[in-house]
């Protein structure tokens, strides 16, 4: 074994270690950026930069690697897919991963990167060679319907549909130069053919047997979210009330720094707002409707840059690095 694979290993338990260093493939980017931003707060990491002029350069990048304890791929699909095989040829000096991209979100050999999804997803995140971190979307549908489904409130067949509405940060280069251009519309509706790429892992992790239904939307903001999905209770095993639903997920979320269920009052005169949660890592669950007419809305409100992208990357870069809060 190699002194620097000894080091790595050494990382979390040897207080008198190297500072543990991160290298950003695809720092440029909207979510490269703002991860690079977050981990300038965070003592005792050494964050690398490639120069600009070599960003697409092999060879070089494989350097950056070879010398980072962990790799945060801020990439397109394909390019973090070529990314990981540079990573392999390291072989025993290949650092540690951090996908941001939707290339390895339901593949086999890698950890979801939602640490409060389920009962020991944080260790499984600290003791993990590659996680891939969530996308926005499915990251506040899985918390409102993972903790429902485990409790048995909600069956693993049930024909769900999730809402969403986002703001354009989470929509890549072309949208958001076109919200900044003033080009696009105020709000508009997508993934209306059903195939929206964060349905497998929403799916999957929500542990749903049935695929949803997911109907996306952007409005004219630049960053916030708000995820929802209806039910009607009487169609729900033991007819639950409002109360079974919001203690379910207030039991899974006990003791969460960042993830927390608000009381229905949180919806002031039956709204709520998507920005309250800007430039914070928090998550925030709500059951909201109708003991009256028996009818239910789950809500989850979140930072799309927040603990939807470049917050949930950060959270799980320290996990992994032993980095503290």
């Amino acid at each position: 074994m190699s002194s620097k694979t000894v080091s790595r290993a050494q990382l979390s338990t040897n207080a008198g270690a190297r500072r543990p260093s991160v290298f950003i493939d695809g720092e440029a980017g909207t979510t490269g950026l703002e991860i690079r931003r977050r981990l300038a707060g965070v003592p005792g990491l050494d964050v690398r930069s490639i120069a600009a002029e070599r960003r697409k350069d092999g060879g070089a990048r494989l350097a950056m690697m070879r010398e980072a304890d962990l790799v945060v791929l801020c990439l397109p699909d394909q390019a973090a897919l070529e990314a990981v095989a540079l990573v392999e040829s390291l072989r025993g000096e290949a650092p540690r991963i951090v996908d941001a991209s939707t290339a390895h979100r339901v593949a086999e050999g890698w950890i979801y990167g939602f640490p409060e999804m389920a009962a020991g997803q944080a260790e499984a995140i600290r003791q993990a060679r590659r996680v891939t971190n969530p996308g926005c979307y499915p990251t506040g549908a899985i918390a409102l319907l993972r903790p429902l489904i485990d409790a048995g409130l909600l069956p693993a067949d049930y024909p769900v549909s999730v809402n969403a509405v986002s703001g354009y940060s989470g929509g890549g280069r072309s949208m958001i130069e076109a919200y900044e251009a003033g080009t696009a519309p105020a709000f508009e509706l997508y993934g209306l053919t059903l195939q929206h790429k964060h349905v497998p892992e929403l799916q999957r992790y929500a542990g749903l047997r049935r695929r949803p239904i997911f109907v996306p939307s952007v409005g004219n903001f630049r960053q916030g979210m708000l995820v929802s999905v209806p039910l009607h209770l009487d169609t729900l095993p033991g007819r639950p009330a409002l109360r079974d639903l919001e203690g379910a997920l207030a039991e899974r979320y006990a003791g969460s720094g960042l993830v927390r269920v608000v009381p229905p009052e949180v919806a002031e005169g039956g709204r709520l707002d998507a920005l309250a949660l800007d430039e914070t890592d928090r998550l925030e669950l709500a059951v909201l409707g109708s003991e009256r007419y028996r009818q239910a809305v789950l809500v989850a409100r979140l930072d799309n840059l927040g603990k939807g992208a470049a917050g949930a990357a950060v959270q799980n870069i320290r996990l992994m690095l032993g980095v503290a809060e």
